[in-house]
């Protein structure tokens, strides 16, 4: 079944400004799709997620990580969350024919401000990266053939190297990938790729 993937950041500045900062130099390291390049939305939510939002912009063509967050630094707060979207693309199957092509997949940058969500940033990172579904990671409601450990494998690439990109580039002291239901990423690969046709 597949889970929410995420990739939480701590800094060893937790300053809303420097977070910022950090959060663009991350940004930078997304390859973005080509049919929708940049950040397509910036949306700001006060004091926690339950609260509605005090500023919704999107943005066709999408704008640089620059742009997005000098937006959303226009309202700084130690009690908000800005949350950037953007998107990069994955192997995805056709259906019904059953051909693989690149689609574009919205990938969510969240900062967190020190005091949002009574420090939700403390365990959820100053900076989150939300892939969505880890479905383009494993596949597992398709049968395993060649071809499908071919494209899986594709994206699992493009992950790591984002990630490890991320790590190098953005200043984070401490990084955590996981998803929702907790378990390894890496173990649900092994699994899949062993599984016999």
């Amino acid at each position: 079944m597949p889970d929410n993937l995420y990739l939480n950041l701590w800094f060893s500045d937790s300053e809303l400004v420097e977070t910022l900062a950090y959060a663009a130099a991350a940004m930078r390291q997304l390859p973005f799709s080509p049919q929708l390049p940049g950040m397509t939305a910036v949306a700001v939510h006060p004091i926690s997620w339950g609260e509605a939002t005090i500023l919704e912009e999107h943005f066709r063509p999408g704008i640089s990580p620059e742009e997005a967050v000098t937006i959303a630094a226009g309202l700084p707060h130690d009690d908000y969350a800005y949350v950037f979207e953007a998107n990069w693309d994955s192997w995805s199957p056709l259906v019904p024919q059953g051909e693989w092509t690149l689609r574009p997949s919205p990938v969510r940058f969240i900062v967190r401000g020190d005091e949002f969500e009574e420090g939700e940033s403390d365990t959820q990172g100053q900076v989150q990266v939300d892939f969505g579904l880890d479905a383009p990671f494993l596949y597992e409601e398709l049968q395993l053939s060649e071809e499908v450990e071919t494209r899986v494998r594709n994206n699992v690439q493009k992950l790591v190297d984002f990630t490890t990109s991320v790590e190098k580039n953005s200043g984070a002291k401490t990084r955590l990938l996981w998803s929702e239901s907790e378990e390894n990423l890496a173990q649900k690969l092994v699994n899949r790729l062993q599984r016999v046709n």
